[in-house]
């Protein structure tokens, strides 16, 4: 089983050219199933696990132990790592049978992204304060999150050259290995260019990483989580935001101040403008308080 995995992962990486953050989630689901069935005694033959001998009532146990400790995003996503796996063993003729043909998917809850207000954003950045390299790097990293809506795996691939100064432009790779150009404001690219002055090389390959560790590697997307979290709490705000919730912030913002939405999935790198709409719901929910605020007959409490 776990050199079928493997086999998956590499036709996901070179054939179906997804993205590495995909990738290593469907390695960590799959090998997550791998170690349950072992645990369990389940499809084995010989003491290993073998994927002929994993049945439907198999990955049915999987998912019930999965709903006492997951969320059903969670659930569906780990369902869709389990379909994609079985389906890619029967098109390569190692399974007769896909045993998760019939899985069917939670009924997610609907979920409200942590959206900052303007006057949050701006306090959230202001707390990032400090003259050295490392204060600039995670101040240039939260104003480009929050500027061009970017997902935190494409801040940390980004490199030197990624990034057009003169233009205000910045060249990312997103989901599924489709690029785009994003604008850039000119506070994040003050910041960017602060921090390419602090460093050794101040940004001249531009094939080298935009941001790095104090080691001088590629930084990676718990070290910006970390960050965030840490000016967040300094920061005086009550939410608590992630690198996503900057992302959604921008959008919200954009949204909220009459852009396209056709514009916002663009900037965004989202194939459907179903996946945008969601952040429509965020704009109907300020309406909506609006609207019970001021209406006279909005609540029943106001008087008939």
């Amino acid at each position: 089983m776990e050199e079928l995995i493997e086999r998956f992962a590499a036709y996901l990486s070179v054939e179906r050219n997804v993205s590495r953050h995909t990738v290593v989630s469907y390695l960590r689901d799959l090998r997550q199933f791998n170690s349950f069935l072992a645990e369990r005694g389940y499809g084995q033959r010989e003491g290993r696990v073998e994927a002929a001998l994993v049945e439907d009532k198999h990955i049915k146990a999987f998912l019930g132990h999965l709903f006492k400790q997951c969320r059903k995003v969670t659930i569906a996503r780990k369902i869709s790592s389990l379909k994609s796996f079985f389906r890619y063993l029967e098109k390569q003729g190692t399974l007769a049978v896909n045993p998760a043909e019939l899985l069917g998917t939670p009924r997610l809850e609907k979920y409200l992204p942590t959206v900052l207000t303007v006057e949050e954003t701006t306090e959230l950045i202001g707390a990032v304060s400090g003259s050295d390299a490392d204060v600039a790097r995670e101040r240039a990293m939260i104003e480009l999150l929050y500027s061009s809506g970017l997902r935190v795996g494409e801040l940390v691939s980004l490199n030197c050259g990624d990034i057009d100064r003169e233009r205000g432009i910045v060249r990312v790779m997103g989901k599924g290995g489709r690029e785009r150009l994003v604008p850039v404001g000119q506070a994040a690219l003050d910041a960017v260019r602060r921090y390419l002055d602090e460093r050794d090389d101040a940004g001249r390959d531009e094939k080298a990483p935009l941001f790095l560790t104090k080691r001088g590697k590629r930084i990676y997307p718990k070290a910006v989580q970390r960050s965030l979290r840490r000016f967040a709490a300094g920061s005086g705000i009550a939410k608590r935001p992630t690198p996503h919730s900057l992302r959604h912030t921008f959008a919200t913002h954009l949204l909220n101040a009459g852009v396209d939405l056709r514009a916002i999935q663009e900037m965004l790198g989202h194939a459907s403008v179903s996946t945008t709409q969601r952040y429509t719901t965020v704009g109907i929910d300020k309406l909506m308080k609006v609207y019970d605020s001021t209406h006279p007959r909005a609540r029943k409490d106001k008087g008939e």
